[in-house]
């Protein structure tokens, strides 16, 4: 991992009211408050981002959001735009999750607009890709890959690696319970900061690439030490937050 400090990020999807929100939150802005060495991030619903900054403001514990839109406002029905996601506190987006792309029909063209908004108004992205099981089994999981960062990054110039985070998820072990070895997750995650490496080698060397594959604590250890995996992108175990800091403790080592 050299010097690259590792991110805990914590997708909570479509779950948690804001009171439920906060009172997790305020649960981990107590348990990491002496821990140094890992970074932390939750994304919690829209509705509960402006409450939930209040809790987790001057603390160990970042705010994200969920999804954004490109445009500062319009007439964009059901979206939320970086100005307003900063307005509630949030440094980070998460953007193309494979339930945004597979569920919902968002593109690598969309999710590059989303790259670009959120870059422009100062949020730190977290841009995820991963392959279907289908394309693992056709041996195409590299192709995918490097389609999606090469359209997701098209027009993007990054002068900062703490400017972008990337997530692999591969989407066939996304609620599953199944996972990919800490071997196959590291190839992958090999293979993606050369194609990062490509674009520009001292951005590849320091932009963190996270794990959103049913990272656990009984699987975190194992995958957070591998070289060039970064810390991960939690899902269910985020939930709770005794699992989340047992996945938190693995990256702290």
């Amino acid at each position: 991992m050299d010097n690259r400090t590792p991110l805990i990020a914590g997708n909570w999807k479509m779950h948690k009211t804001s009171s439920e929100a906060v009172e997790t939150a305020g649960e981990l802005v107590k348990l990491v408050a002496d821990t140094m060495d890992v970074d932390i991030m939750i994304a919690p619903v829209f509705t509960a981002l402006e409450p939930v900054s209040k809790v987790v403001k001057n603390s160990r514990v970042g705010l994200g959001a969920q999804n954004l839109h490109w445009e500062k406002e319009g007439a964009y029905t059901g979206e939320i735009s970086a100005d307003m996601l900063i307005s509630a506190g949030c440094q980070y987006v998460i953007i193309g999750h494979s339930e945004r792309r597979h569920v919902f029909g968002e593109d690598d063209v969309m999710v590059n607009k989303r790259m670009t908004g959120a870059l422009h108004f100062g949020l730190v992205p977290i841009l995820c890709i991963g392959e279907k099981i289908e394309e693992r089994e056709a041996g195409k999981t590299f192709t995918v890959l490097e389609k999606q960062v090469r359209e997701g990054m098209t027009g993007i110039q990054i002068s900062n690696p703490a400017g972008i985070v990337i997530a692999y998820e591969p989407v066939w072990a996304i609620g599953t319970g199944k996972t990919a070895t800490p071997k196959q997750a590291q190839d992958v995650h090999a293979a993606i900061r050369a194609l990062v490496a490509a674009r520009d080698a001292t951005i590849a060397a320091g932009v963190l690439i996270l794990y959103g594959g049913s990272m656990k604590p009984a699987n975190a250890g194992e995958l957070l030490a591998m070289p060039d995996i970064d810390g991960g992108l939690i899902g269910g175990a985020s939930l709770d937050a005794a699992q989340f800091l047992a996945i938190f403790g693995a990256a702290a080592g």
